[in-house]
């Protein structure tokens, strides 16, 4: 089936992507105590980070300065993070759900946008992948924060198991709107039932 690049669903869940991902830098700004141009900054890398690395590995036209109303998304969640923390006392659990919204999203429509492009099935997991994750790695280098791909529970799990269902659903013939839909739902859910269950894949020991 043809993936007609960004229907109106796609669309609505990439700003949704951007802004979560964006006000997820700007709380972890508030926790650090930056200026005004700290939250700019990290929530802007934050939202276009990941999906900036993966236009540039697919050679394609950098999304946010095709349409720079992404930037705008960034700024204006920026403010309003700066603007609202102390108010909202915002607590670490509600940064994981933000980020975690922002991971499903980012998955979902990275592995949509790399097969637009005509990458292959796995090339589009890959950089699915990246875009989901790429941009919240720069965000806790920035903050000197403890990575959050390195935390115990489950995390680029859920980015492969959405950008996977979403890769399967499409090979299936399933329409685009109703595979980015659930694919995006269940990569969510995955991450939310892995932070409140605290579900980690098998570690390595070298203890035999």
């Amino acid at each position: 089936m043809d993936i007609q690049i960004i229907p109106e669903i796609i669309n609505w869940i990439s700003i949704l992507g951007i802004a979560v991902f964006a006000l997820s830098g700007g709380v972890y700004a508030a926790e650090k105590e930056m200026d005004i141009l700290g939250f700019l900054l990290v929530s802007t890398v934050t939202a276009i980070g990941g999906g900036t690395l993966r236009d540039l590995l697919l050679d394609a036209p950098i999304f946010w300065v095709s349409e720079p109303f992404y930037i705008y998304i960034c700024f204006f969640a920026a403010l309003m993070a700066y603007f609202t923390a102390s108010q909202v006392r915002l607590r670490h659990r509600w940064m994981l759900w933000l980020d975690a919204a922002g991971l499903a999203a980012f998955a979902v429509i990275g592995t949509q946008v790399s097969l637009s492009y005509g990458a292959a099935p796995i090339i589009a997991i890959v950089t699915g992948v990246m875009s989901a994750t790429f941009g919240g790695i720069i965000r806790d280098v920035l903050c000197a924060d403890t990575l959050t791909i390195m935390r115990p529970e489950m995390y680029v799990t859920c980015a492969v198991f959405g950008a996977v269902l979403f890769i399967s659903m499409n090979s299936l013939g399933f329409d685009a709107n109703i595979s980015v839909g659930l694919s995006f739902i269940a990569s969510f859910a995955l991450r939310m039932i892995a932070i409140i269950y605290k579900l980690e894949l098998p570690k390595y020991s070298s203890k035999q």
